[in-house]
């Protein structure tokens, strides 16, 4: 049977342990049999390094719970960084010994941004020739190619991007094939890819994508998934606050399945009947009561495959 969970979100924890302990909680009594652990959330990683003693603490906190885990590296986590390379691939690696310490099968990764978010403010649109572009991806690969290779338990799960007003194609994993592409390049069998649907249904809406077409496509690399739910209106990058999104109906909402009007059914039957990973409602922390609510709406669309 698939485990459906939810992610342990790193702004409600914010690196206290209690919090982990008290979210955990309320997942098993939400009745959730996975849960996706934020490395950047439980500052488990510090200046490039893993941090043993924290590392022991989030151990035996995580033992104390039925839970399969999965793990997200740093948000900010970029490969194709030009300033301080080093520390990012340092990252990287502290972020899988992290996975493999806490016995995680799988680490979400963020691919490479040719325009990193952080930069949006002062460098505006994306002006990388394509030649540029592919020695960065060439770059990515070759990193990636390393770390699988020293990782080799851990699956390494490259998420396909949202897409942002103004300044898209800030980064090649916003359209899922393409991404899938690079993963193919990198060809290690433990680099797959995270499928997130709301980021989907974003760059499906912004590129006029065929959104049942790109999950066929990647559908042999998909080894997890970000489940939640919008309406499919990208946003500029400057559009932080979600009060003020909701009733246009815009952004990368990350509410439970079922509040927005992804096509979740015709989707998941692109891959569901192969499919082996976790299922992570991955919701904001103002969803946090609703978590029960989005794994039933989830657990009641999977009833309708026979799996």
């Amino acid at each position: 049977m698939l485990k459906i969970g939810s992610n342990i979100n790193e702004v409600r924890v914010d690196g206290s342990l209690k919090a982990l302990q008290r979210d955990l909680a309320a997942f098993q009594e939400f009745g959730l049999t996975a849960a996706e652990i934020s490395i950047h959330g439980l500052d488990a990683v510090r200046n490039g390094r893993l941090d043993p003693r924290r590392t022991s603490e989030i151990q035996k906190i995580l033992a104390d719970f039925p839970f399969a885990y999965s793990t997200h590296a740093p948000n900010p986590l970029n490969l194709m960084d030009h300033h301080c390379p080093g520390m990012h691939n340092d990252v990287l690696l502290a972020s899988l010994e992290f996975t493999s310490a806490i016995g995680a099968r799988c680490m979400v990764y963020h691919p490479g941004r040719f325009l990193p978010e952080e930069q949006f403010a002062i460098k505006g649109p994306l002006k990388l020739t394509s030649e540029q572009q592919q020695a960065l991806l060439l770059h990515e690969a070759q990193l990636l190619q390393e770390a699988a290779d020293s990782f080799s338990e851990t699956i390494i799960a490259m998420e396909n991007a949202r897409p942002y007003l103004h300044h898209s194609p800030y980064c090649y994993a916003e359209i899922p094939h393409v991404l899938a592409t690079q993963v193919g390049q990198i060809n290690r069998d433990n680099v797959r890819m995270t499928l997130d649907f709301g980021h989907l249904h974003l760059s499906a809406k912004f590129y006029n994508l065929d959104i049942i077409g790109e999950v066929s496509s990647i559908a042999p690399f998909i080894a997890h998934c970000h489940v939640h739910d919008n309406f499919g209106h990208s946003v500029y990058a400057t559009e932080k606050i979600q009060t003020h999104q909701l009733p246009f109906g815009k952004g990368d909402s990350h509410m439970p399945v079922g509040w927005g009007n992804i096509p979740f059914q015709a989707l998941l039957a692109e891959f569901i009947h192969e499919y082996d990973g976790l299922l992570i409602c991955e919701l904001r922390s103002r969803y946090f009561e609703q978590t029960g609510e989005a794994t039933k709406n989830l657990a009641t669309l999977l009833q309708s495959f026979d799996l």
